[in-house]
């Protein structure tokens, strides 16, 4: 796979105006077909694992597939997951080089999520860990069926301090400064029928 500059199409840009955050979102980053076949190669090809949490004792299922690729050395640990990194596939470092680009950042990980249809979900949570650093920068980018990205300020509960972007097929969210210090986001269920998503969540890890 080799990502032209024809089929990226990052002009159309959203700054959003929010307190104690930088979030820039790029609608249609990747072209339509384009997105559609990274989405059949990242299903494909990536190493998916259904990983578990513990809550009251108890091991739950993770409502949705994930992956965990990256640099040598770069692990990840959230809620007692802990993840080595999976070298990088080709068509990993293609959409890795492609934001790289426009977002002046070198990413070295990327946590990868499989939504395989509308119960799949992320609950409210900040990508905060210790191994991103003081402001941590991420990379998110949205292949296949839309879902909603729900945000929420941590310490006003006010609607306007709360916030919904769908996250379309091909599109790319910008989010760095203090962003997760002090906001949380979330995808939630839907009971629509909805074909699958891959979300890629591209960090850098310290």
């Amino acid at each position: 796979m080799k990502i032209s500059t024809d089929e990226l199409f990052s002009q159309s840009v959203i700054d959003y105006e929010l307190p104690d955050a930088i979030i820039r979102y790029y609608p249609s980053f990747f072209s339509s077909r384009k997105s559609s076949f990274i989405l059949e190669q990242l299903l494909e090809t990536i190493q998916w694992k259904q990983n578990t949490i513990k809550i009251y004792g108890k091991e739950n299922p993770i409502p949705r597939l994930e992956a965990w690729y990256g640099d040598p050395g770069k692990s990840y640990a959230y809620s007692g997951i802990h993840m080595t990194p999976i070298p990088w596939t080709k068509e990993l470092k293609e959409i890795k080089g492609a934001i790289e680009i426009e977002s002046r950042v070198k990413f070295n990980s990327v946590l990868i999520n499989l939504y395989r249809n509308g119960k799949d979900r992320v609950a409210w949570h900040s990508d905060d860990e210790k191994e991103l650093g003081k402001n941590p920068v991420i990379g998110s980018v949205s292949f296949g069926a839309e879902r909603i990205f729900k945000l929420r300020h941590k310490k006003y509960k006010s609607n306007n301090l709360k916030k919904s972007i769908m996250l379309r097929n091909g599109s790319f969210l910008l989010m760095k400064g203090t962003t997760q210090h002090h906001w949380m986001h979330e995808i939630p269920r839907t009971a629509k029928r909805i074909e699958p998503r891959i979300n890629l969540t591209f960090r850098v890890i310290k």
